[in-house]
């Protein structure tokens, strides 16, 4: 499958939409579909009709992290594993500091490297039965594409440690108790509140929202 198979990308008026496209593993990213994402979120920024990312993944699954079938065939034991670490935290930076607002939109399992993507984006919706968590401690991993320092500031340092050292997952419902999120919804309520959400982001100054979305980041 093409790389522009697995992330599909959509213009829909001034909103860009996103989508993972690779069910069979439970929208798990590759190296090829994370350089594809940086290449969309600065096609998405130097474009001036598109005012907000929208990142979802296709067939009722966010993303369950990286392709840990592809990690250990092609990198474990070379010194490209620490490559990859590297370039998905580089593309997280990316997501969490563009210009135009993102929101990801949370079904099945959202963990490790899927959590991550989660954590980056400036808003997340999710469906109440959602699977949501760090998850790395649960395959001797380290999550270092932006818990440890995204995560204490949203929800406080005894909270993220509980989630990280234990590797639970919460649903929708908990991560929006949890301040994780910013809202959860019923799943046949969910493309009806992502839109409702959006429409509140799609009318506003581009040049204003850019500005305040960077000073807000920035006094952390």
């Amino acid at each position: 499958m093409a790389v522009e198979d697995e992330i599909q990308f959509e213009r829909d008026g001034h909103v860009a939409r996103v989508w993972l496209n690779r069910p069979h593993k439970r929208n798990a990213v590759t190296v090829e579909v994370l350089d594809r994402l940086d290449e969309i979120i600065t096609e998405v920024d130097a474009d001036p009709e598109l005012r907000v990312l929208v990142l979802r993944g296709r067939e009722g699954t966010f993303c369950s992290g990286f392709d840990l079938d592809a990690l250990q065939a092609d990198f474990v034991g070379q010194s490209l594993a620490i490559e990859v670490a590297v370039k998905s935290a580089k593309v997280c930076d990316r997501l969490y500091s563009m210009k135009t607002p993102s929101v990801a939109v949370l079904e099945g399992y959202v963990t490790a490297g899927g959590f991550e993507l989660m954590i980056s984006c400036d808003f997340a919706i999710a469906d109440d039965e959602a699977k949501i968590g760090d998850f790395h401690i649960r395959r001797g991993l380290y999550g270092g594409a932006g818990p440890i320092y995204r995560v204490p500031r949203m929800i406080g340092i005894r909270k993220t440690k509980e989630l990280m050292l234990t590797g639970k997952l919460l649903s929708g419902v908990e991560a929006a108790q949890w301040n994780l999120i910013n809202l959860s919804a019923p799943a046949h309520e969910l493309d009806k509140r992502v839109e409702e959400f959006i429409a509140d982001l799609t009318d506003k100054s581009p040049l204003t929202m850019w500005i305040t979305k960077m000073t807000v980041d920035r006094s952390l």
